[in-house]
């Protein structure tokens, strides 16, 4: 899995002009899943992201994790977070996994966000959608199946 994880004010999912889902302040989570993705992935994925201390506390230093900061999750399936563009131009998306793996996943992520009394909004699986965000900082955070590995 790999996700990209952006502290926002504001973020919403459009699909075909009709908003679909939005938060105010918060993450926006771009998540890809990878072929050989299992729900252990999901859960360690979901603990580390819950837990990021990326928010300001009153003394201004990034201290507070999302739910402490009072924030909401929109979390994003976004299968070309698997892209491989090691050869030629065209990227290549063989690692990423296929709908019906790649669907459960992403939603088992988003429930165990929420079981961790995060709100999370939801993009469309598999849909055309266009994302808005105001990312706020900029505060931007990738997370790589090889980051969560070592975590265990």
């Amino acid at each position: 899995m790999r996700a990209v994880v952006q502290r926002v004010s504001e973020a919403a999912v459009s699909v075909d002009g009709r908003r679909v889902s939005s938060i105010g302040k918060g993450l926006l989570v771009l998540l890809g899943v990878e072929r050989g993705d299992e729900e252990a992935e999901a859960a360690t994925l979901a603990r580390k992201i819950c837990r990021l201390r990326i928010f300001e506390d009153a003394a201004g230093r990034m201290n507070l994790s999302v739910s402490e900061a009072g924030g909401a999750m929109l979390a994003v399936s976004q299968f070309t977070l698997m892209a491989d563009c090691r050869k030629g131009c065209r990227p290549s998306f063989a690692n990423a996994a296929p709908p019906e793996e790649a669907n459960p996943l992403y939603e088992i992520f988003c429930e165990l966000c929420e079981q961790q009394g995060v709100e999370v909004g939801r993009g469309v699986f598999a849909a055309h959608m266009e994302v808005a965000l105001v990312n706020d900082g900029p505060v931007t955070i990738i997370i790589s199946g090889e980051d969560i590995k070592r975590t265990k």
